[in-house]
């Protein structure tokens, strides 16, 4: 038993920075899954417009084309040579990144739902409590 030091106190245990792997993880597959599902949802969605005469931009139609540089350099075209195969590539990147916006607003809402439901309470044992202010109506 120490001098200064009682051994009944123990002092709590500090909660690492970092997030939990498990939320890496899941993270990580995001980043992949996001991606993913909107090119598909994209691509159905241009191909279901274009067959039901949905007014689809017609500069967003057919091949891209690039500037006249890109077609003289062999190395370039090596790189773009599968975007230039793909029939209708801008109308399929617009509206993959519209859904890619709209799928992390709603996976994010529903992850705050879920933190705030589940998550640590907002203040730990140790804090003081929030203050009680009650503030008089102002008067000239």
């Amino acid at each position: 038993m120490s001098k200064y030091r009682s051994s009944s106190v123990k002092t709590p245990k500090e909660r690492s920075k970092q997030p939990h792997y498990l939320w890496r993880g899941i993270g990580c597959l995001m980043m992949i899954i996001i991606p993913a599902m909107s090119i598909a949802l994209a691509y159905e969605t241009v191909n279901y417009g274009l067959n039901n005469g949905w007014p689809i931009p017609y500069q967003l139609l057919g091949t891209p084309r690039f500037p006249d540089v890109f077609y003289k350099s062999s190395g370039m075209m090596l790189l773009l040579s599968p975007i230039i195969a793909i029939r209708h590539f801008y109308a399929y990147a617009a509206v993959s990144f519209i859904y890619m916006i709209l799928l992390s607003g709603v996976l994010s809402m529903l992850y705050a739902i879920v933190y705030g439901m589940i998550g640590p309470s907002r203040y730990s044992p140790l804090d003081a409590p929030p203050p009680k202010i009650k503030a008089k109506p102002y008067k000239r």
